[in-house]
């Protein structure tokens, strides 16, 4: 039977133009969306601009346009890159919209019915050069908990920590860079700790993945506290009912932006009811596709929201990490802040779609742009491996028959690997793992040009008694091609939709790769992709240089560093003495044992021979090997690092491996001749 799915991605700021960040997400989102079109599944994505707040208010302001033009503006430009990155939006909309006003009062006044609501007073940060109460988003300053400097102040990016500004160690001001002065407000909150056990039951329901369970544990365990769902005037938003200077906070109507670009597509489709996807009893399935900055707005304010106004909770809320270009943080000054807009004014978007697909594992591990393996790889999995099984045999086709496949397979064993992916393949896309997916398909694309240099079709054309031969051997090609076009389209499909006109067959969906084209007419093979040459990304990455602001989040940034941060940067340094590495103790070791960790989604359970004596490791490379593949294999351990307790085991040191992480991880192996115990030097 066929299932109904909503599906939403996080909803872009209406401040500024969107990056590949923002771009990694959609695309994840859209790939996941399209496998379940070609799967017969009613896939429908909607999501929307995060239109409200201070932010816009003044930018507004300091451009000399209404904010309603402002936000307006903006959509067209973002809804422009998401199409210029192939993404397949049903519906892309605005938050500042009279369906987000209707959803927002009438999950507010369901929660004040149920007694979820209360106000209090509270000391609120207020900018006395400028005039205004500050929002979280304007004050920064050291965090409360871990101390890092320059924070937000409603979150930590270094530790995750949710607080009040008024939290914030010598917090000031983005705006004007003065001390915030304490005045009072009544503020509206959410009582948001009476759903601390229905959390704690709902992000354990394979609703997040067990990754972000556990981090939202640690909060859970800590104690959840109100939620202050209110900002004061001037704000722009919606007033909340029976005020006239109280504003729903942005997280408080951006998520219900959700419902209302889909209450939107509702009314303009007419064949989609809005709550068959959103009652409490409904059978359809809501998937949110997010990064793991925001991951405690999704999961615990919004589930506890929509249950508390009588609404259904996500099926599943899809965590992804953080983007890195060339193994750093995003930087103007070096040319790797990549708008959307700059990439698409030099590169062919597909080649990105089909980067991000190879290192997205489905979990919430941050993922690496490398600029120079990003061109290395589409060029040799794409043009060198897929494309090149039809450009190297189309052509007999075309030429000695007309361009008619044969009426058989001429390696049934061989087309029996394909077909036996079908399944797996699906089920890797289903979970996210797109990493895995990609190897699967170029390992599958590495099987059909070994088999096709093997039988050298071209020095077969020679010999007229081998024709018959040419055609079983390239019409194989073609329908390994196939296959493997079937098996991308979700991630290419601009080049899948060439592959349908060079196979002359309507749009290809699942299923297709199950079965064969026998005595089908194909077309002349046109080129579908082309090489990345090092000169584009160069004109890229230059593009997108721009000196950068003196600081990263305002003008506020401390004078001083306290002794602990000063302390820390100097720790930060590369280098260190020889007596420091001589202090390192590595080792050879054998595996002869590895098993997957229960509850665990990065570790295995290695067993390590070294020498005198066996030890237990505890490693993060499941998402690259299989843990049967490793047993017998040698590698390089850290043989005196102190034991470490985890609530799997004790891990007694750690081998060594390289790469970004995830499913790009590298285990480091001695040459032959190594045996276990051996001193690394």
């Amino acid at each position: 039977m066929s299932r109904r799915i909503l599906v939403t991605s996080a909803l872009p700021n209406a401040n500024g133009p969107i990056h590949l960040g923002h771009v990694l997400e959609q695309i994840q989102t859209d790939i996941w969306v399209r496998f379940q079109r070609m799967r017969g599944n009613q896939a429908t994505y909607v999501c929307a601009d995060d239109t409200h707040g201070t932010a816009t208010m003044i930018k507004a302001e300091q451009e000399g346009i209404s904010a309603e033009a402002l936000v307006e503006n903006m959509r067209q430009l973002h809804l422009a890159d998401s199409e210029g990155f192939l993404i397949a939006h049903d519906n892309y909309y605005s938050t500042h919209s009279p369906e987000n006003q209707h959803y927002s009062e009438l999950i507010y006044n369901r929660l004040k019915e149920a007694d979820l609501i209360f106000t209090e007073k509270v000391e609120q940060l207020y900018d006395p050069e400028k005039g205004l109460f500050l929002a979280d988003r304007f004050v920064v300053g050291t965090c409360p908990r871990c101390k890092a400097p320059d924070q937000y102040g409603d979150n930590c990016e270094a530790c995750g920590a949710t607080y009040n500004a008024n939290e914030l160690i010598e917090p000031k001001s983005i705006f004007s860079g003065a001390t915030p002065e304490m005045r009072d407000s009544e503020h509206y909150f959410f009582d948001l700790a009476k759903y601390t056990e229905f959390l704690k039951t709902w992000t354990r329901s394979d609703a997040v993945q067990d990754e972000i369970a556990n981090k939202l544990a640690e909060w859970l365990d800590d104690g959840l506290r109100a939620w202050d769902i209110s900002r004061d005037a001037p704000y722009f938003g919606f007033t909340i009912p029976g005020t006239t200077d109280k504003y729903f906070y942005v997280w408080m109507d951006a998520p219900i932006g959700y419902m209302a670009s889909f209450q939107n597509l509702c009314d303009s489709l007419g064949d989609l009811n809005f709550d068959d996807y959103w009652a409490p009893d409904s059978s359809a399935e809501v998937h949110h596709f997010i990064g793991k900055d925001i991951v405690n707005f999704h999961a615990l304010f919004w589930p506890a929201v929509l249950d508390g106004a009588n609404f259904r909770t996500p099926t599943k809320v899809h965590t992804h990490g953080f983007l890195t270009v060339d193994g750093t943080k995003m930087s103007k000054s070096r040319g790797t802040f990549i708008l959307a807009k700059t990439y698409l004014e030099h590169l062919n978007p597909e080649y990105l779609r089909y980067y991000f697909a190879a290192k997205l594992n489905g979990s919430a591990d941050d993922l690496d742009l490398n600029l120079e393996d990003f061109a290395a790889r589409v060029n040799s999995d794409l043009v060198g491996k897929v494309i090149n099984i039809a450009s190297r045999t189309a052509g007999f086709l075309v030429k000695q028959f007309d361009g008619v496949l044969a009426t058989e397979i001429h390696d049934p064993e061989l087309m029996s690997q394909f077909h036996a992916q079908v399944e797996p393949i699906a089920k890797l896309f289903e979970d996210g793992d797109t990493a895995k997916a990609m190897r699967e398909i170029t390992a599958l694309a590495d099987a059909a040009n070994q088999y096709i240099a093997k039988h050298e079709p071209w020095n077969m054309a020679k010999d007229p008694e081998q024709r018959d031969a040419v055609q079983l051997v390239c019409s194989q090609g073609i329908n390994m091609f196939r296959c493997l076009a079937i098996f991308l389209k979700p991630t290419l499909p601009a080049t899948a939709g060439k592959a349908e006109e060079f196979l002359n067959v309507g749009p290809l969906t699942w299923d297709d790769a199950s079965t064969p084209l026998l005595g089908h007419s194909i077309n002349k093979f046109k080129p579908m992709l082309q090489r990345i040459e090092g000169a584009q990304i160069q004109k890229m990455v230059e593009a997108s240089k721009e000196p950068e602001a003196p600081t990263t989040k305002g003008s506020a940034k401390p004078e001083k560093q306290t002794k602990d941060q000063s302390k820390n940067a100097a720790e930060e340094s590369n280098e260190i003495t020889i007596d420091d590495f001589m202090k390192v103790q590595l080792k050879v070791a054998r595996i002869i044992d590895a098993q997957p960790v229960e509850g665990a989604d990065k570790l295995l359970q290695l067993t390590l021979d070294v020498g005198d004596h066996q030890r237990q490791v505890f490693s993060g490379i499941k998402a690259a090997y299989e843990a049967a593949d490793l047993v017998g294999r040698l590698t390089v351990v850290v043989a005196n690092l102190a034991p470490r307790k985890m609530r799997f085991g004790v891990s007694e040191g750690m081998v060594l491996a390289a790469g970004p992480g995830g499913s790009d991880i590298f285990l480091l192996s001695p040459d032959s001749g190594a045996e276990p115990g051996m001193d690394v030097k």
